[in-house]
This record gives C-alpha cells, structure tokens and sequence, in this order.
C-alpha cells in the first residue's frame, strides 16, 4: 500500500517521498514561560458557568483545552483536540489520518484507526511530565484531517496519497500520520518498529501491499540502508531466515528475542550512534507490542515488545534529525476495550515531543 512520489523540496531539490503502506495548575508547573494557556473566568458570563478562553503568544501555539474546563467528550473529534486546519501551511508539525486498509493480508478494519485513535486521544494533555517536553509551546501544531483515500481502488489511493503529501513536504511541515501507511522520505536512515520486516517482494502477485513497502523503498533508492533498524520483529515465517533480505542490505535487525526481559535504552544509544546527523524516519507498527496490550491490529504475533519498551525506544529518539512518524495498523473492531487506540495515542504524542526544536523544561 503505497505511492511514489518524487518532489523538490526546500532543503533537497533532489529528495523522494515514499507514500507506503489538566489540569491548569499542571499546565503550569510544566513550564512557568508556558504560554496559550487555557483559563476560564465565570464572571463574563451571565450565568456563572465557566468559559474557557486562550492566551496566546505572538506565534500563536495552539494548545489543547484544558479538561478542567472543556470537557473531555465535548466538541469535534481531533487529534489531542487539537485545532482542525485545511491544510499544513504555517504548521510545524501536522496530524494527518490515512484511513485506508486495503492491501491488508489478514485481518481488516485498520481504516477506521485514525478515527478511534483521535477519540482516545481526548485523554491526552498538553505537557509530557515524563521527559519535560513543551511540544506546544514550541511547535504550532495541528490536525488536518484525513487523506481521502477511494477504497475501491488501491492505485487510485496512492495517487490521493502521494498528492497530499506532496502538499505537505511543500510546506515544511513535518507529517505525523494516523493510519494504514508507511512515509519515507528520502534517501534516509529509518528506525522501523514492527512485529514484521514488511520487505515481501511479491504477495499474490502483487508488489503493492502492507508487507512489501520496505523492499519497494530499496529498489527505489529510498533508504540509507546502513541507517536502518528493525526493531521487535518475531512469528513464524515463510523460511528459515526470514530476515535474511534485510541483513544483506545492511539493515540492523533486531529480532525480539534480543528485546525480552530488558531495558531497551542501551540499544537505542547504539542506534542513536548508527543514525547519525542525516534525516531520520521513525515508522511504528502497533503490532510491534505484544496483543496482550495492543489486541487491536490486523496481524497480532505473540510475545512481543512492550508498552514502556515502545516508550524507551521513541524518547531514544531525541536528538535525532526526524523528518516524519507515523503509527499504523491499528484496528479498532479487534479491541473493543480502546486500549489500543489508546496506546497509539499516547505514542504518538511521544513522537511528536521528541522532533527536532522541542524545548524541554
């Protein structure tokens, strides 16, 4: 599932686009200079209920109300209820659904993931207590909607794809997309989580489907391979040495195994080191984690990564050049808990706070 699209953009004329499958006091201590702040006065309205209103900066960041005085389940479904633009112009960094799963080689139902990760998404706040990231007070951020995708023809959905993104580089607006696809932009280096190496050349006859993106990234000259990493792959497999492919093209393949019972921030120090200064792109497939915590994914694997391992290896990505995230193939039908839209929210605001000009307080 995916599209190519070749464009010039403002720092590589030569560069190429893979398209492939609260509390207010809280807000505060995050940061004393935070700014666009939501605060509420009962006084100016006549009857006494509480109206949230925003301050904002000369830049104009666009920060999350607060659930103390906007209601968690009020208002249209963004992500991080965050504002709705048209398009990723005057934005640093952009959420931008792909709601498409077809291509998909087991179970479906990863179209209706951006959906469900926006609604989850309500839970989240506007400051990373954890890592002290300001992600709004240092990026203008906001959701731009959805791709949309023609579900009844996969090459035609590339082609939707490929457009909007070209809209999107053009900008300079960094992609963080919800959904079914993979995005590469390159040549680059690329830290792939994921319980598969997606790196099929043909399945069914076909080139284009959710396991063949990253060999299709090879052919197309779009990866420093030198500067990949597999992360978490595991299952049974078509041969003995499933990961031999990505091996001989000088990917780092990290199987789960190495990953058991162990912190992963010594590996991502090492993988820190392989990436090195070039542009960096993170693709994190929810079926990396184990389905006892994401049972929501079209192709589950047992004994997989788990929730803060996926956290030490996204916060391990700070300091690198990141140029584009995107979280995918989470099926809502398949957890009717929402544990895994959840997850995929939270992980996804992780990315967003680890992007290159984050200020941390």
């Amino acid at each position: 599932m995916f599209a190519i699209l070749k464009h010039a953009s403002k720092t590589s004329p030569n560069s190429f686009a893979l398209l492939g499958l609260r509390r207010m006091k809280s807000q505060m201590h995050c940061s004393p200079k935070l700014t666009g702040i939501v605060s509420a006065r009962r006084s100016e309205r006549p009857d006494g209920a509480a109206e949230p209103r925003r301050r904002l900066s000369a830049k104009s960041y666009n920060v999350p109300p607060s659930a103390e005085f906007v209601a968690r389940v009020s208002g249209i479904s963004t992500m991080g209820k965050l504002p709705f633009k048209e398009s990723a112009e005057g934005l640093d960094a952009a959420f931008i659904g792909v709601p498409i799963d077809t291509g998909t080689s087991n179970r479906p139902g990863a179209r209706f993931g951006p959906r469900q990760i926006r609604a989850e998404s309500a839970m989240l706040r506007a400051c990373n207590g954890a890592t002290g990231a300001a992600p709004y007070q240092s990026l203008v951020v906001a959701d731009i909607g959805d791709v949309n995708v023609n579900m009844y023809d996969l090459k035609d959905t590339c082609k939707r794809i490929r457009e909007a993104y070209k809209k999107i580089v053009a900008t300079g607006c960094v992609p963080l997309t919800i959904g079914e696809m993979y995005i590469v932009h390159g040549p680059v280096g690329l830290i792939h989580v994921d319980a598969h190496a997606d790196t099929n050349d043909v399945v069914l006859g076909e080139k284009i489907g959710h396991g063949t993106p990253f060999r299709r990234c090879v052919e197309e000259g779009l990866l420093d391979c030198k500067r990949v990493a597999q992360i978490g792959l595991r299952g049974t497999s078509y041969s003995p040495d499933a990961y031999q492919w990505s091996r001989k093209q000088g990917f780092r393949v990290v199987q789960v195994e190495e990953c058991w019972f162990k912190s992963l921030t010594p590996l991502m120090v090492e993988v820190r080191k392989q990436m090195g200064e070039g542009p960096v792109y993170l693709s994190f497939d929810i079926d990396s984690l184990d389905p006892a915590f994401a049972p929501g994914t079209g192709t589950p694997e047992i004994a997989g990564l788990t929730p803060i391992q996926a956290l030490e290896i996204i916060r391990g990505c700070r300091g690198l050049k990141l140029i584009g995230c995107d979280l995918v193939e989470v099926s809502p039908p398949y957890d009717t808990t929402g544990n895994t839209a959840l997850l995929a929210a939270n992980l996804l605001f992780e990315m967003m706070c680890v992007l290159p000009k984050i200020k941390y307080y």
